[in-house]
This record gives structure tokens, C-alpha cells and sequence, in this order.
């Protein structure tokens, strides 16, 4: 059984992402980050960082419950736990790996502050603004030309670079982004969202954290 600690950010939707594809049995804790609950003491056992996802692995080969915080941390544990959305040949592998990487550390940070400027400053500041929206847009061509010989990221098969990625595409219109800007991206994007996991995954997602209305 996993443990999940999850908030319904696109970083959370990651690891539930994975667990719907693969059947894992897994169990929520919702941390919801809009009353702080990320700060509190037996979270930060789990997280020190105070952020979500993060796991409790209590089916590991030494009988020790395992935690893990960093999402794509989690979906190379588990990912390798199972063997399952990472190829298995080297290049393959690291071809999953140099995406999944890319995601963490560009277009996950950068469209991370294009929603924060767009959407939750208190002032419009014209150049944060302008940055994070022109480099999230370049990113987005990045993808874009990747997507063009290949169904998904890292080749014929979905794996957790796709994973990692498509939560943070799912939210394109809080970074001023268009689709039809990139129609490779969107045919990837179209072909995961019609995913049976990944509609779970959303639904979850909704029960957890309702829409307003």
C-alpha cells in the first residue's frame, strides 16, 4: 500500500497519474497547501521541504515503510519498483530520464511563476510577466518539435516523462498559452487526457478539491 500525500496541483497530479495507470493500491492524505496544512509537524517528517506530493511505501523488500518527497523522485521509485513506463533499454531509458529532468527543472519552474504572475500577484508586474509567459512559450515549442516524429516523449511508448509533463501542460490557459499554437503538443496532449488513468486521476482530483462553482 502507498501512502500518498497530495494537493491538487499539477505536481500532485503526477503520482496519481502513475498509481491509476498501474493499479498500485494506494490511499490519499490530502495536504491542502491553501490552509497550510504543509507545514505541519508529521508532514515534514515525510516532506522537510514542506511541499507536495510525497509518499509512505510500506511494501518494500526490507519490511521498512519508505517515504519519499520530490515528484520526480516518486515516479522513478515507482517506476522502477513496478517496471513499468520506463524503458528498459539504456537509451530509452535515459531518453525518459533527460525529459522527465526537463520537466523538473524548466518547464515545471517556469510555468509555475507564469501562473503565479498571471494569475495570483497582487500587483501586475509587466516584466515578471512577460519572462515567464515568453519562456513558458518556448518551452512549449521545445515539446512541440519533440512531439513531431513520435507519439509521445520519450518514443512510441507513455511513460513518466509524460507523466510528469502533461499536468503542467493541463493548466496552458493560466500561462497564456494556446494549443493550437502547437499542434504536435496538442495532439500529445489530447491522446493523454483521453487516457482512461488519466480521466481517474482528474476525477479524484475534483473529489479531493471540488471546483467552485
Amino acid at each position: 500500500m502507498i501512502d500518498l500525500y497530495y494537493w491538487t496541483t499539477p505536481n500532485g497530479h503526477k503520482i496519481s497519474l502513475f498509481l491509476e495507470e498501474t493499479g498500485l493500491p494506494y490511499r490519499i492524505h490530502p495536504i491542502n497547501i491553501g490552509k497550510g496544512e504543509q507545514f505541519a509537524a508529521d508532514f515534514l517528517k515525510i516532506s522537510p521541504n514542506n511541499r507536495i506530493p510525497a509518499i509512505v511505501d510500506n511494501d518494500t523488500a526490507d519490511g521498512q515503510p519508505l517515504s519519499l518527497f520530490e515528484s520526480g523522485a516518486i515516479l522513478l521509485y515507482l517506476a522502477e519498483k513496478t517496471g513499468q513506463f520506463i524503458p528498459a533499454d539504456l537509451r530509452g531509458r535515459q531518453e525518459a530520464l533527460q525529459w522527465l529532468f526537463w520537466q523538473m527543472g524548466g518547464l515545471g519552474p517556469m510555468a509555475g511563476q507564469s501562473h503565479h504572475f498571471n494569475r495570483f500577484a497582487p500587483e501586475k508586474l509587466p516584466y515578471a510577466i512577460n519572462r515567464y509567459t515568453d519562456e513558458t512559450t518556448r518551452l512549449y515549442g521545445v515539446l512541440n518539435k519533440r512531439l513531431a516524429d513520435r507519439p509521445f516523449v520519450a518514443g512510441a511508448d507513455y511513460s513518466i516523462a509524460d507523466m510528469a509533463i502533461y499536468p503542467w501542460i493541463a493548466r496552458y490557459e493560466w500561462q497564456e498559452q494556446n494549443l493550437d499554437d502547437f499542434p504536435q503538443l496538442k495532439g500529445w496532449f489530447e491522446r493523454i487526457q483521453a487516457r482512461p488513468a488519466t480521466q481517474r486521476a482528474y476525477a479524484l482530483a475534483d473529489q479531493v478539491n471540488p471546483p467552485q462553482k
